[in-house]
């Protein structure tokens, strides 16, 4: 938060001091004064130093019955935090002019009122000439959405100082403010609502999308966007446990690409075995995904053999096991189908495992190619480092957002 500290600010305090009897409250008032102006004539010193002596000030007087004092500080402590804005403060107290009221903020306000209230009455005529069944509500109703459209002025590129209240934007701004402050975690939505309906290209596309889906679309790239990070930061972290990577991947089922449309509510599917994630492929069939640790593996992804990379055993353990896995779900898949409705006869495996910074001395793109070569001559089984899902999914999300 910016603390305004300017000569208003200090005329101000000034007519508070002349305000305050308590010696003490005196003092404090003349410390923060002094405070303020110990810093150049162009730049008083504020900060949270000004906030806090105020505040302090206003303790005190409120400990010796000295309530105006405090209504004057608490005045100070809006103007310095914003909540009061100047041509305000300086009316209010007088601070210039001698003390006579500012003749040329009561003649701006008359002037704004003047033209509020013709243009109201231009308006006015304008409406019972198109509407002439009209009533006093129609009336009334067509000023209130007037109000509305006036929050998205205008201003147009050909007609520098002008402005114009479009028609009608009002209604889908209202409607695209509510759908991000309800769906969308956004700071300001009434901000970014108006700025999206000056952009008319953004209104007519908005206006194409009767359901709403673009937002709803835009609204799934953020989730996504966010879990991604999220299995980011955990893959790259070199404690994170195969549970944490676990609790990452979950409910991220489009991280392992278009096949899938979704997880299996079982993982203890064959006695014995209880699979890390179960997803359920387009055409029905499973997919188990097996977990090892990513960043924090203890041992190696490939190892040198007669001049090539070529993966660990570390790594075909890994894929053993996946396999034993379409083993079990092979000799169940009559008991799977018919009790869970799980199609298992064509069940496929990948194993995650690995993430190149275990191995910092073996370029990223040898150790990519010898997984891949593993996978060319092993049926059903795909074995992906995390970094290479995580890349994966980052490109496709890219393409997504820019389509």
């Amino acid at each position: 938060m910016t603390v305004r500290a300017d000569f208003s600010l200090d005329m101000q305090l000034k007519h508070v001091l002349d305000a305050a009897v308590d010696p003490d409250v005196r003092e404090a008032l003349a410390a923060a004064r002094r405070y303020m102006n110990s810093g150049s004539r162009a730049h008083r010193r504020g900060g949270k130093a000004l906030i806090q002596m105020l505040e302090a000030i206003r303790r005190s007087a409120a400990d010796v019955g000295e309530w105006q004092v405090v209504r004057l500080v608490q005045d100070s402590l809006d103007y310095a935090e914003g909540r009061i804005l100047q041509p305000d403060l300086n009316d209010r107290y007088r601070l210039f002019q001698d003390g006579v009221r500012n003749t040329n903020l009561r003649n701006g306000a008359s002037e704004l009122l003047c033209h509020q209230f013709g243009r109201l009455a231009e308006a006015s005529r304008e409406y019972a000439e198109e509407h002439p069944d009209a009533d006093v509500g129609d009336l009334i109703a067509y000023f209130g959405s007037l109000s509305e459209d006036a929050r998205y002025l205008d201003a147009p590129e050909d007609r520098p100082g002008r402005y114009r209240v479009l028609r009608g934007r009002a209604e889908i701004a209202v409607w695209l403010e509510r759908v991000l402050r309800e769906r969308i975690d956004i700071e300001d939505p009434a901000e970014a609502a108006r700025r999206i309906v000056a952009s008319p290209e953004a209104v007519a596309l908005l206006a194409a999308d009767t359901e709403g889906e673009m937002v709803l679309r835009a609204k799934e790239l953020q989730r996504r966007s966010s879990g991604l990070a999220a299995l980011r930061k955990v893959v790259e972290d070199a404690t994170a446990s195969e549970y944490a990577l676990q609790r990452a991947l979950e409910g991220q089922h489009w991280i392992f690409g278009g096949r899938f449309v979704g997880e299996a509510t079982q993982r203890r599917l064959v006695p014995g075995n209880e699979v890390d994630i179960p997803l359920i492929r387009g055409d029905g069939a499973l997919h188990v995904v097996e977990l090892k640790r990513a960043a924090s593996l203890a041992g190696h992804l490939v190892k040198k053999y007669r001049g090539s990379w070529v993966p660990t055993s570390e790594v075909h353990n890994a894929v053993g096991q996946a396999v034993n896995y379409l083993v079990g779900l092979d000799e169940n898949r009559h008991r799977l189908r018919e009790e869970l409705g799980i199609e298992t006869r064509r069940a496929s495996a990948m194993v995650l495992i690995g993430h190149p910074s275990v191995q910092p001395s073996v370029p990223e793109e040898a150790i990519n190619e010898a997984l891949r070569t593993l996978n060319t001559h092993v049926n059903r089984v795909e074995v992906l480092t995390y970094k290479e899902l995580v890349d994966n999914a980052e490109r496709s999300l890219g393409r997504a957002s820019s389509a």
